[in-house]
């Protein structure tokens, strides 16, 4: 499917066209970040795209600064699959931010949707982001972000995927390295180390744009009913989500047994 010149593929019950299997490299971690922890981002990106060929994946939000790793990323690797998994839930903003973008750099983007419309999810669970607890939410991020996430490294025999996590976000990403394990794919962080002003000069020397809520007040967005502006009071760009009572989707959290069985016996 052709969206303004732009290859975007929808994706709910996708399989892959090809079966062959990925071989995914036996790393030693604790020696893989030594020889990383001091290297650029870009020298990272470039490190990925050596290990792990064709298995190297990438996934995006369209969130706030977006940006940055869609471009470092590809102008390293122009064609990597973009994994986008799109809750139906997101500000329209959002859609048009990653309209823009995708034209812009010309992303080889997959999208990823949950099989449960918001209709359907809605009118078997209910509006589950209005119950305002933590169960609600954690099943909220399971039906809509964890579940299409998973099928999409699975379908696109993805051994390795990079992420934008940035130390500075949330307690949980203080203590990642440079390159982790998370389940069955290694996870790699390129702009682990990066603040808020390294993010400001990338954008600005490379002439790219925030998320258009950057100028609301906004310094992290997800969908349109968990998310507001930073307030007085916030500790973490990700206060102002998920109405302050997690920080995290689940996306990159390492998958509970339970939860990995739920996934494996999904019917959603």
């Amino acid at each position: 499917m052709q969206v303004n010149g732009t290859q975007a593929i929808f994706v709910q019950g996708y399989k892959p066209h090809h079966t062959l299997k990925i071989l995914k490299p036996n790393l030693d971690l604790q020696t893989t970040n030594q020889l990383l922890s001091n290297k650029s981002a870009q020298n990272v990106v470039e490190w990925s795209a050596n290990t792990f060929g064709d298995g190297l994946v990438m996934s995006t939000s369209f969130g706030i600064q977006a940006a940055v790793m869609l471009h470092l990323v590809t102008q390293v690797i122009p064609h990597i699959l973009v994994i986008w998994v799109d809750t139906g839930y997101l500000p329209a903003e959002t859609y048009r931010f990653a309209e823009e973008l995708s034209r812009q750099l010309n992303l080889n983007l997959k999208i990823y949707q949950s099989p449960l419309t918001p209709g359907r999810m809605e009118a078997l669970y209910g509006k589950l982001w209005d119950k305002k607890d933590l169960e609600s939410l954690d099943l909220y991020d399971h039906i809509r972000k964890v579940e299409p996430m998973q099928r999409a490294l699975l379908e696109l025999n993805a051994t390795a995927w990079l992420a934008g996590l940035r130390r500075t976000q949330t307690s949980h990403r203080e203590s990642l390295k440079r390159v982790e394990q998370q389940g069955n794919y290694y996870k790699v962080h390129p702009i682990l180390h990066w603040d808020s002003r390294d993010i400001y000069q990338y954008l600005t020397v490379h002439n790219l744009p925030y998320h258009p809520y950057f100028n609301q007040g906004y310094v992290s967005v997800g969908d349109w009913h968990s998310s507001r502006p930073m307030i007085a009071g916030d500790e973490s760009e990700r206060d102002g989500r998920f109405h302050g009572l997690k920080q995290e989707c689940g996306l990159h959290l390492p998958l509970t047994p339970e939860a990995a069985q739920s996934l494996d016996l999904s019917s959603l």
